[in-house]
């Protein structure tokens, strides 16, 4: 075996000090999954020991240690003046000929396994890289595309020499690394041809919350540089692993990205640098930037490949440890390659059972929006930089603002109250890095520095879902933290109100016992946007509308596949935050008024004096104004069911006027393959006319459980239109008509061996309605999720007392 080349079928992880962090997991995974079927590029490392014998060869430890005793890390120039010293004096090293006779007897083995015109890829690979406490992600350099042994010989010196860039010098420093103690091997392995296929990096958790249920795919065109750097918008997937590892095989979420360029080589090389083949970005199509660059089963063959590798590196590590990983499509073979995997060295480090939680107390004028990075806020000044050059004018505390960053950045990054970069996705540069300091940042804004100036004052909210949000002012915030571990757990299930698929993850560690109601609303409105009438029937709008729709689901087969797989990729998004726990998702609940405002619906709702009381509910699902748009959801929600392995959702029925009425809407239901009790599935209904309790045995006939919704019985028992701002005064949920009301549907449901739960705010609005429905026995309260660790603990002090 010789010293200074090691093949990955000899490598694992338990190599890192001679052959790197990169080098050790590429060889982990060659030998342990390529029999599962994880497809991994053969290659080999250049160890530890050649970089030390290069140096020693050339007595360079002397001159390095000359350039860079007694650097300030934090003096930029004087950073990058010793930096780009240590670097001459690492490149100019002669290779002694046995190293370079290995090197290159490595290339040729790699051109016989995969024919003379293989392509290589040259990779650094830090003797502490990827250890997990630091990521080392971009620290040190990559060369693509080599074609020759003397381009090799050039890219491997150029590695050796990027373990003292400015950037790696620093990070050296931040992370209480001896600059002269991380030894740099270097990774020589097949090129995959992702320039003329597509590649990504994907986490075996949601990056932002931490939630550890899903695998997260970004992918994008070309070489996976972009990506990386941050400097395009990817498509984004997330694969839910429970239901996966069930057998179910559906895209859980997805997002289509700008994807507005794709870095490919070019045919011109660099003739004073021959390991630089000359990369460039091109102009993605429109139809490129208009459709998902990966089809969805590729997306199972990742997650397949995510799941495998994390369970492989959990199962060595004898704990759970989630995993950051690179792929690439080759597209000359049309196969899926990993290229990298890693500890995620950021949420997975996170300790303890505090939950904490920012909330913005008050709002103004939104100046840029973007992707939030983290769930914090930040406030301070503005500082637009242009460029590295000017990094020196950044002062601690300020909000950093421009069109992206990249390794060289870290020093500033890691002193700003906030940052905001126009370019960039959530697996980019600034995105990791923020994650990794805790700070919060907003990217892919498109114009944060066309829109945002130098010293003006701003507050940066990533609170508030997968959207960040830059406001004008400093803001006034607050932070909730609580200790998970000293909360009761009541007897009555407490659960959460949920409509924004985007919170869904964010909200996943709060200690629920299921969400009590799921609206699909908020995913028509923000996600679909058109009437589903208007999908289902582009022939009856006009033609101006017909182009939206169009636009709307360019990326879908058609507009009822964009409405379909929307709708249930946001509930089942939703459900699976807390699953297998119960998600009660309620069927759509707009008035005509409100249905009229989306895409094409004024061409299917009527004109209503009071759309409150009007045509909503129970009584659009079978009528034929609607019946085909209900037809729709139910597709949507059998989806959510029997493709993607939601199991857990129960579905529920608002507005529901008559007996007869439940009955006609659960013949339609079943028609449309959602029959009650069949699958497990059940189908409750909402508990907010008078009606429904004065015939609670009999729709108990019908319906698995109730839902009292407080506002509408109160509106409807007081006779009180809660819309109205003038009789607001009568309108209270405390009456004793009303409570009595919620008493006689509780007593209702146990009598018939019914779910009792309630969904409105009153029992966290008001402490003696909790005491109530405590006393009542009723089975669950769901409340809006700022108010559940308050009302746990309420609960279980009234339980204690006996109410």
């Amino acid at each position: 075996m010789s010293k200074y080349v090691r093949w990955f079928s000899e490598i694992g992880i338990d190599d890192v000090a001679e052959v790197g962090g990169k080098n050790a997991s590429l060889g982990e995974m060659y030998r342990n999954l390529t029999a599962e079927g994880v497809r991994v590029p053969n290659g080999f490392a250049v160890t530890a020991t050649a970089y030390r014998d290069v140096l020693e060869y050339n007595g360079a430890w002397e001159k390095l240690h000359a350039a860079l005793d007694g650097l300030d890390p934090d003096d930029v120039s004087d950073l990058q003046a010793r930096g780009a010293r240590a670097r001459a004096i690492v490149y100019d090293c002669k290779l002694p000929e046995r190293l370079k006779d290995d090197i290159l007897q490595g290339y040729a083995r790699l051109r016989e396994e995969y024919g003379e015109e293989v392509s290589l890829a040259v990779r650094s690979s830090a003797t502490a890289e990827d250890s997990p406490e630091a990521s080392f992600a971009g620290q040190n350099d990559t060369y693509l595309n080599i074609a020759s042994g003397d381009a090799l010989l050039d890219a491997y010196r150029r590695c050796l020499a990027s373990n003292f860039t400015d950037r790696s010098i620093h990070y050296k420093y931040d992370n209480g690394f001896d600059y002269f103690k991380v030894y740099l091997s270097v990774v020589v392995m097949k090129m995959v041809r992702s320039d003329i296929g597509a590649s990504g990096v994907m986490f075996s958790l949601d990056t932002e919350t931490g939630f550890k249920d899903v695998v997260f795919i970004n992918a994008a065109p070309g070489l996976g540089e972009n990506v990386v750097q941050g400097t395009i918008d990817p498509d984004s997937f997330y694969v839910h692993k429970p239901t996966f590892e069930k057998g179910f095989r559906a895209v859980l979420k997805r997002r289509l990205g700008g994807k507005d360029r794709k870095m490919v080589f070019t045919d011109t090389l660099n003739t004073d640098n021959i390991a630089v083949e000359y990369t460039r970005n091109v102009e993605t199509t429109p139809e490129e930037r208009q459709r998902f660059c990966i089809s969805d089963e590729e997306v199972m063959v990742l997650a397949d490949y995510a799941i495998r590798v994390e369970r492989h590196y959990s199962h060595k590590a004898a704990y759970d440890k989630p995993m950051d990983m690179e792929w690439a499509r080759d597209g000359i073979d049309g196969q899926l390659y990993m290229v990298q995997a890693r500890p995620e060295t950021v949420q997975s480090q996170r300790k303890g059972t505090v939950l904490e939680i920012y909330h913005l107390n008050e709002h103004s004028r939104v100046l840029v929006e973007g992707r939030a990075v983290g769930t914090r806020i930040g406030k301070g000044k503005v500082r637009v930089i242009e460029d590295v050059e000017h990094l020196s004018d950044f002062r601690p505390g300020e909000v950093l603002v421009a069109d992206t960053t990249t390794p060289d950045w870290e020093p500033v990054m890691k002193t700003a109250a906030a940052i905001v970069t126009n370019r960039g996705g959530r697996t980019c540069h600034a995105a990791i890095v923020s994650r990794e300091l805790g700070v919060p940042a907003i990217v892919g804004s498109d114009s944060a520095t066309q829109v945002l100036q130098t010293g003006q004052e701003v507050t940066v909210s990533c609170a508030e879902g997968e959207t960040g949000r830059v406001y004008e002012g400093l803001l006034d915030y607050s932070v909730q933290r609580t200790d998970l571990s000293t909360l009761p757990h009541p007897k009555t299930d407490i659960m959460m109100n949920l409509g924004n698929p985007d919170q869904a993850f964010s909200l996943a560690s709060l200690p629920v016992d299921g969400i009590g109601l799921a609206r699909m609303e908020f995913i028509i409105n923000e996600y679909i946007k058109a009437h589903p009438m208007a999908l289902r029937h582009p022939d009856k709008v006009d033609e101006a509308t017909r182009e939206q729709i169009g636009q709307l689901s360019t990326a879908y087969q058609d507009p009822v596949d964009f409405f379909v797989r929307t709708l249930s990729e946001g509930v089942a998004t939703i459900a699976a935050a807390v699953y297998p726990k119960p998600c009660v998702v309620r069927m759509s609940d707009f008035k005509s008024n409100e249905y009229a405002t989306l895409l094409g619906g004024r061409f299917f709702e009527p004109e209503e004096d009071n759309p409150m009381i009007g045509f909503r509910g129970a009584a659009r699902y079978a009528h034929p104004a609607y019946e085909d748009g209900f037809a729709l959801e139910c597709q949507a929600m059998k989806r959510v069911r029997e493709t993607i392995g939601m199991d857990n959702v129960i579905l529920m029925i608002p507005f529901c006027r008559r007996v007869e009425e439940g009955r006609k809407v659960l013949e339609t239901m079943a028609k449309h393959g959602l029959e009650r009790g069949e699958k497990g599935l059940q189908i409750y209904v909402m508990c907010e006319i008078p009606n429904n309790v004065i015939q609670i045995d009999e729709f108990s006939e019908l319906f698995d459980g109730f839902s009292i919704g407080s506002n509408d019985l109160t509106q409807l028992t007081l006779g009180v239109d809660r819309d109205s701002e003038i009789v607001a005064f009568d309108y209270d949920e405390r009456d004793p008509g009303v409570l009595k009301m919620i008493r006689l549907a509780v007593e209702g449901c146990r009598r018939n061996g019914r779910h009792s739960g309630i969904c409105g705010q009153a029992p966290s609005d008001y402490p003696e309605v909790a005491a109530y429905l405590v006393q009542l026995g009723i089975d669950s309260m769901s409340l809006n999720p700022d108010s559940v660790l308050g009302t746990i603990q309420h609960i279980d002090e009234l339980e204690a007392r006996g109410a």
